[in-house]
């Protein structure tokens, strides 16, 4: 197992996050205590360091499976826990990212995860009624009270971290060092603005989803069943079908699992990118952290971008035509002058 830095801070976390949320079987889907405890020992013993979890998983099952986990070895790991979504059969305040959803989410989740601190505390998502203010200001609050060790943020876009970052840096509050988005071969759209921003201002991409639910190992091309229809978002089936084919095909022709294909293409993005990992049983874990080995060439990584592609979408597409380039740049533009700095700033679609 490698390691890389959270963001633009000195937190290493390992390359491979693993993801608490099928810790209990509360939701019917979920691994019971047992196999959850193996699924954690064998991400340990590949040196796995980074947990991910949340306040509402399992409703709040995961936190606590996690908390009688990691009795006598806490700080040998990196915890990141959530907060926003609503407390089943909560009030008004039990969701939203306000003050009061804040500080009743962290002492909650202390609470279940047995520890005195959360190292990463992400807004899971938009509250679009509370003033991002008002959520920079009471994340930083818990920073300084030693109640939060670092701030991330998940689904949200990219003007609105830009605004929150900004506002936080201006008012000497804690920035957010990372972002948790969903991305795989089947979702590439935060190639769009999200993942060119994050790598502009040094955050760490955590990429939730990243076989698709299991649509990216195959398993449905053989007539299994699964959470397909999870997060489907508009997907064009045959698109999703093509991708998965040829997914499928490479992993058989380089020796591969189909997952560990899936994986070891979000490796390639570029920028910090740190994929997710999410197993019901430890077999599945071992075969997702054994992208870590998997190296894709050039021809490998051409079919998949090719196969996966979308549209940049404007202003991208506009301003990559061929005669309005020529409009901003004269004689003199891409060709004839030779770019080495980093991507940042220019969309990373195919």
């Amino acid at each position: 197992m490698r390691y890389t830095l959270f963001g633009r801070t000195g937190l290493r976390v390992s390359e491979f996050a693993f993801g608490a949320m099928t810790f209990g079987t509360d939701w019917n889907w979920g691994a019971p205590e047992d196999e959850a405890a193996r699924m954690f020992d064998a991400y340990a013993e590949a040196g796995g360091n980074f947990i991910d979890t949340a306040d509402v998983y399992t409703d709040g099952s995961s936190e606590r499976i996690l908390g009688r986990l990691l009795k006598g070895r806490r700080d040998d790991f990196v915890v990141a826990t959530k907060f926003t979504c609503a407390a089943a059969g909560g009030g008004p305040n039990s969701g939203g990212s306000h003050r009061t959803s804040l500080a009743a989410s962290v002492e909650g989740s202390l609470r279940r995860l047995e520890t005195d601190h959360i190292d990463v505390l992400y807004v899971h998502a938009r509250d679009l009624f509370t003033p991002v203010e008002e959520t920079m200001r009471a994340l930083d609050d818990q920073v300084r009270a030693g109640k939060v060790h670092y701030v991330a943020v998940s689904n949200w876009p990219a003007w609105e971290i830009a605004h929150a970052n900004t506002l936080a840096e201006l008012r000497g509050w804690s920035p957010f060092a990372g972002i948790q988005l969903r991305l795989n071969l089947l979702e590439r759209t935060p190639e769009r603005e999200l993942l060119p921003f994050a790598e502009a201002t040094d955050l760490a991409v955590v990429a939730w989803g990243p076989l698709a639910e299991g649509r990216l190992t195959g398993k449905y091309l053989r007539g299994e069943s699964g959470r397909r229809d999870t997060f489907r978002f508009g997907a064009d089936h045959a698109r999703d079908e093509e991708i998965a084919r040829t997914v499928v095909a490479l992993a058989h022709e380089r020796g591969w699992s189909p997952a560990q294909v899936a994986i070891a293409w979000l490796a390639t993005r570029p920028g910090n990118v740190i994929p997710l990992l999410g197993a019901r049983n430890a077999g599945q874990l071992r075969d997702n952290l054994a992208a870590g080995d998997v190296e894709l060439d050039a021809e490998a990584l051409r079919r998949l971008d090719a196969v996966s592609a979308i549209a940049p979408g404007y202003p991208y597409d506009f301003l990559g035509d061929p005669t309005v380039a020529r409009s901003i740049h004269g004689d003199y533009g891409p060709g004839r002058v030779v770019d080495r700095r980093r991507s940042a700033g220019r969309p990373f679609v195919s």
